[in-house]
């Protein structure tokens, strides 16, 4: 059997915001609107997408439990065009053949974005 792993939910306090920051930094799409309590994105160039939850006040944010990794092949330039957006990212690191880096969205959840998928074996 085969079980992708087709959607992602984050909990928001600003549910908008969260939506736009996916948008603007990752290229994600979405009507904007909320059904059901969730805003709803769509990964065009495929993998999971992200439902926006509105977060309870009682909900702390900003866990390591879970981090989003993106695979971003030229980590560089993708790190120069998200500054350029107000995305700031920490240090890159070099790894085993590839380089990831870190940054945080507006709920404080932890994402980074990694050339290791695109690494030669």
């Amino acid at each position: 059997m085969h079980y992708p792993l087709g959607t992602i939910i984050l909990y928001a306090r600003n549910m908008q915001a969260t939506a736009d920051f996916y948008c603007r930094h990752f290229g994600f799409t979405t009507t904007g609107e909320a059904h059901e309590g969730l805003i709803e994105l769509f990964a065009p160039a495929g993998g999971a997408g992200i439902l926006v939850h509105q977060a309870a006040k009682s909900v702390k944010l900003g866990q390591v439990g879970v981090k989003l990794s993106f695979h971003v092949e030229d980590i560089t330039a993708f790190i120069r065009q998200a500054g350029e957006n107000g995305l700031e990212f920490g240090p890159l690191h070099q790894a085993n053949g590839y380089s990831f880096a870190n940054a945080k969205d507006p709920d404080q959840n932890a994402i980074s974005i990694s050339s290791r998928a695109f690494r030669h074996h």
